[in-house]
């Protein structure tokens, strides 16, 4: 079965709003083993959200609507379904009694226009609120489903997960398949030589399905199958994850293994703890680490040495380490050797660079840097490409690989 999708409201256009609810309904199908067909986005005008309707009625075997359906006269969701199928509007008395109930056990008086939510095209059949007023809407078009739901996220989330799922399967016989992805995480090819070596896998894609994400540096691959069960998806991903594995030789994860976890992972097991002595990335190799819950068993602390003199008072950086300028391996070598004693981490990750826009000593994008351990220091020269965000960004995240490498004594 085909779903498209349509989010109704011009705050979503105009970016007021982060819409969240196409990512909750898109996971929603695919966990249930349906296919979302098309996501649009559509604003508070009539003519366009009923040609939205009418085109996914005609596309997809069912359509999902959030937004639109609230008291006020920017609400025209449930016009723009009468307006796209032909159906008159209807009215529901028995439901115009129950928003009265609804105020009065708050005791509220209720607005006059609240009573627009009793409104319904015909033959629809309301799906109750158990979080708000609304309801949501599901009407039989044809051979087509169509349904409708609030835009605020809790109301629709319970509705999508009470109602509107539940309805979709039984439509496919009340067996829905099984949508299961694979995600695999690599370090150290350009996405296109990714998908360079797995050319002829996704070419030939079926099912299973391959795609490519790019991603800070990491590029993933997703594998996605569709099987009646579980294990049946499992088995038919298997066997393509081995040969991208093979092909690839840079998966260092898959999932939900990022790679501070893996560090965290690779500390653990070394009984080590980890700072960062840091420069031109200003902090983001720290920042990055203690994003993740259960940092502080591991993490020691940070050292944001931005000035030179900062470097040599707070990390001991000596004159002779500087000769080679600011910008080098020797720099970055006493910088994370400096941040060990400073921090008594086990391990220190340093970074050094010219982040741009202007050059500092080297060009736009040299970045260094090194990691030391208990057992080894060692360094590594980078040439970052991209405007100064990237730049950063791309180094922190080879940062965090050196330190990977490191922790598995995989020294580069």
């Amino acid at each position: 079965m085909n779903v498209s999708v349509i989010a109704v409201g011009t705050e979503l256009l105009l970016g007021q709003i982060i819409n969240t609810n196409l990512a909750t309904i898109g996971r929603a199908l695919a966990e249930a083993g349906l296919d979302t067909y098309r996501q649009v986005v559509v604003g508070d005008n009539l003519a366009r959200l009923a040609e939205a309707i009418d085109e996914a009625l005609q596309d997809a075997d069912a359509v999902i609507m959030t937004g639109g359906i609230g008291p006020t006269q920017d609400d025209i969701t449930r016009e723009a379904i009468c307006a796209a199928t032909g159906l008159g509007m209807a009215y529901s008395s028995e439901y115009a009694a129950h928003l009265e109930g609804w105020w009065a056990s708050r005791g509220r008086e209720m607005p006059e226009t609240n009573y627009k939510q009793a409104e319904h095209p015909e033959g629809a059949v309301l799906i109750p609120n158990a979080k708000g007023t609304a309801p949501g809407l599901d009407l039989t078009v044809g051979d087509k489903r169509l349904f409708a739901m609030p835009g605020v996220p809790v109301e629709m989330k319970e509705m999508l997960a009470g109602h509107v799922i539940p309805a979709l399967v039984a439509r496919e016989g009340g067996e829905a398949a099984v949508l299961k992805s694979r995600l695999l995480r690599s370090y150290g090819l350009s996405e296109s030589r990714v998908a360079e070596l797995l050319a002829d896998l996704f070419e030939a894609q079926s099912n299973p399905t391959v795609a490519f994400l790019a991603s800070a540096g990491e590029i993933k691959v997703r594998l996605t199958a569709k099987a009646p069960t579980d294990d049946a998806a499992d088995a038919l991903i298997a066997p393509l994850e081995a040969e991208v594995r093979s092909r690839l030789q840079s998966v260092f994860g898959a999932d939900d293994d990022t790679i501070e976890q893996i560090i965290f992972d690779g500390l653990a097991a070394r009984g080590w703890s980890i700072g960062t002595a840091e420069s031109a990335t200003g902090g983001m190799i720290i920042a990055r680490l203690t994003s993740v819950p259960g940092a502080s068993n591991y993490v020691r602390g940070s050292v944001v040495a931005y000035a030179t003199g900062v470097k040599q008072a707070l990390l001991g950086v000596s004159d002779e380490a500087i000769e080679d300028g600011v910008v080098s391996e020797a720099t970055a070598l006493a910088m994370a050797d400096g941040g060990r004693a400073a921090l008594g981490a086990d391990v220190v990750v340093a970074v050094t660079g010219s982040a741009g826009p202007d050059p500092q000593e080297q060009d736009v994008g040299t970045m260094v840097v090194a990691v030391a351990t208990p057992e080894r220091s060692q360094a590594r020269t980078f040439r970052m490409p991209g405007d100064r965000e990237r730049v950063r960004t791309y180094t922190t995240t080879a940062a965090l690989h050196l330190v990977r490498l490191a922790l598995a004594d995989e020294w580069w």
